[in-house]
Formats: structure tokens, C-alpha cells, sequence
């Protein structure tokens, strides 16, 4: 198993390198490396590298430049990067341009965290994270199976035509509005048939939306099962232009929403409210335990919202309609979170950001000579 010879991998190293794959949150975990006096080596594709080898290149002691990402895969640039001792941090870049197949099957470089929970994420997969959440007991979004069910607002999440990372989202309220809109997005070339065969039919959430982002810890004995790190919410385009807007304007405008995230800013929520959202992270973390031992290691988010029950339309609910299982990507969350100051008193060293708990557990690890259980 690829796994295990990781470990092995991991364990022989006589010092730590952290790998990074350059996109999402490439800065992000360069800035965390660093203050916590790791050597970082970067990834990056011929093409999109001005970002990390011009105006970043001071967060990167190494550069490996490759003509297409799936080259990691290539025995030659796995050799490199064990010879620099590198552990990668996983973003959602990495698992889209390597793929889940060759990260599971064919590279042998120590990955912070659980590799094969990776593919969990996509909402395709039979044990994905729908899956995982109803395991969990954590509400989330009713599903319809065809658009001939739809007998209310539902959103429909389709990937783009031409953009594997992201996908364009339309909302529906009826079988004949989803054919009307979705006909035209094909058309315009949005999207496409074998795409909005995929598509995910799900109820609106009519409630106000709050990304949750933990740290699950491997070593548990050190720091503890989890700590949460804070919320956040997306910039999307075109969708933000649409919402500047007064509805009034907002009619006059025939263009399809795209939903394409640019972007995050800082919210926060009324203390009385969060302990069901810390409690659906730790009901999340032990399903994942169960379903993909070891389970959750590092990062990872409930995207969702909160909304009245629908059973009781007093009570409040924590409603998850996406999870992320590794780094969120999600900078906003180190300068705008009260938990950062929380999470420095409890660990006793200065966390600014939600990476800096990656890099600490690596570092402990690393200490304690324990570095092949917080890698796969």
C-alpha cells in the first residue's frame, strides 16, 4: 500500500522539508512554514508560476518547475522531493491536476494527512461526503433525483464546462424553469450535457451562510481531538455583482450566475449558536474515523448554513451543503477569528493562522520521532 511506504519514507527523514503545491493557498502555507522555521519547497506548473517565482519567491527556498502538475507523479521529481525530505500539505489544486488515482496509487511522497479521503469530497463518489455527513447525523440539503421532483427553490451544482475546479451553480423552482435555464447555460457554453448529468439537484437553504473550518490532530495525546479555528464566507463571481445590486436592476440583467469563488471574508457567530457547530465537526470527525481510518488529519470545513428546522421553526439549525477534507484555502480566517487568540493561549505558541496548527503538529512530530502518524 502507498500509504505505508510513505510512512516508512516519512520516518527515515533526517529533517522536514514542507511541500507545496503552487495554487490555493500556496502563500498561505509558505507564510506557516516559515514562521515555523521549516525549509519549503514549491511545485509549480510552467505558466502559472509569476505568482510564487516572482513576487512570493522569498516564501520558497526551493522551486521545482514542471510543465503540467501531473508530472509529480514522474519518478524522477518524487525522487527530488524525498531527497529534500518534503512532507506535502495538500490543497484541492493538488488532488484536481494529480488526480486521486495516481495520489493513491503512485506517489510515494509523505502526505500530511489522509490521502484517501481526498476523493471523498467529490459529490459523486458513493462514499463521499454525503455519505460521511449522514453517517455523522448532520443535516444537509434534500436531494432531488430528477428535475421532474422539484416542488420548490432548489440550487443545482453542475461543473463548469471549461473549469475543473469550479462549477456554476442556477437556481430552480420548478421541472420547466431547471430545462429553461439549464438549456441556455449549455448554450452559451457554461456548462455541458455530460456535466449537468452529474449535477446535484438540492434544496435552497433559506439561511445565513457560514463556512466552519477545524484542525483534526493525529496526535491526539499531544493536543487534543480537534480545535475549531473559526468561520468565514465566500466572494463569488459573477454572483456579487448580481447581489450589489437592487432586485429592482437585478431583473434587467440576462446573464447566467457563474458562482465562481474569488475570494473570502471574516464573519463570526453569536456564542450561544456555535456548540452545535462544534458539535457537527466532532460527529463528522468520528464518521470519518470509521469510514476512512485513520480519519481526518489537518484542516478541513463544513461549509453550510444556519436555518430554522423544519420541524420546529424555532430552533436553529447547522445545515452542511460542502465539505472540504484539506487545506480550505481560506486566508481570512487567521486575521478576522477571535479563535486564533484562543487557540494561542491554549497551545501556548503564537497561531495566526489555521496552517500554523499544521506546522506545529508537524514540528511536534517531528520532535517526538512520531512523524509516520501524522502522514499517509
Amino acid at each position: 500500500m502507498i500509504s505505508e511506504k510513505a510512512k516508512k519514507i516519512a520516518e527515515s527523514y533526517d529533517s522536514v522539508s514542507i511541500g507545496i503545491f503552487g495554487s490555493h493557498s500556496a502563500k498561505e502555507i509558505g507564510m506557516a512554514a516559515k514562521s515555523f522555521g521549516f525549509k519549503t519547497v514549491i511545485v509549480v506548473q510552467k505558466g502559472r508560476d509569476k505568482l510564487y517565482t516572482k513576487y512570493n519567491r522569498h516564501l520558497y527556498d526551493e522551486v521545482i518547475v514542471l510543465e503540467r502538475f501531473k508530472d509529480m507523479l514522474n519518478e524522477e521529481v518524487q525522487e527530488k522531493l524525498i531527497e529534500e525530505n518534503v512532507i506535502i500539505i495538500p490543497n484541492r489544486s493538488f488532488a484536481v491536476y494529480v488526480g486521486y488515482d495516481g495520489i493513491e496509487n503512485e506517489f510515494k511522497v509523505p502526505i500530511y494527512g489522509n490521502r484517501y479521503l481526498l476523493r471523498a469530497e467529490e459529490r459523486d463518489n458513493p462514499k463521499g461526503q454525503y455519505y460521511l455527513l449522514e453517517k455523522a447525523g448532520i443535516r444537509f440539503p434534500k436531494k432531488f433525483e430528477s428535475p421532474e421532483e422539484i416542488d420548490r427553490l432548489v440550487v443545482v451544482k453542475v461543473q463548469q464546462a471549461k473549469n475543473p475546479l469550479e462549477r456554476a451553480f442556477f437556481y430552480a423552482s420548478s421541472p420547466e424553469d431547471y430545462y429553461k435555464q439549464a438549456e441556455e447555460l449549455i448554450k452559451e457554453g457554461v456548462i455541458n450535457e455530460e456535466g449537468l448529468k452529474k449535477a446535484r439537484i438540492e434544496e435552497y437553504v433559506l439561511g445565513a451562510r457560514f463556512n466552519a473550518n477545524f484542525h483534526s490532530y493525529a496526535l491526539k495525546d499531544v493536543f487534543g481531538d480537534f480545535d475549531f479555528v473559526g468561520f468565514s464566507d465566500r466572494r463569488q463571481v459573477n454572483l456579487q455583482g448580481f447581489l450589489n445590486l437592487p432586485a429592482k436592476d437585478q431583473l434587467k440583467i440576462n446573464v447566467p450566475v457563474k458562482n465562481e469563488e474569488i475570494g473570502h471574508f471574516g464573519v463570526t457567530m453569536r456564542e450561544s449558536k456555535q456548540e452545535m457547530v462544534y458539535e457537527a465537526g466532532e460527529k463528522f470527525i468520528r464518521a470519518c474515523e470509521e469510514e476512512y481510518p485513520p480519519g481526518i488529519i489537518g484542516l478541513f470545513g463544513l461549509q453550510g448554513a444556519v436555518a430554522y428546522s423544519p420541524e420546529d421553526d424555532t430552533k436553529l439549525e447547522f445545515v452542511v451543503f460542502d465539505v472540504s477534507l484539506r487545506v480550505p484555502g481560506d486566508p481570512a480566517i487567521g486575521p478576522t477569528s477571535p479563535e486564533m487568540r484562543n487557540l494561542s493561549l491554549k497551545h501556548g505558541v503564537r497561531i495566526e493562522d489555521p496552517l500554523d496548527l499544521t506546522m506545529m503538529e508537524i514540528k511536534k512530530a517531528w520532535q517526538l520521532g512520531r512523524l509516520g502518524e501524522v502522514v499517509t
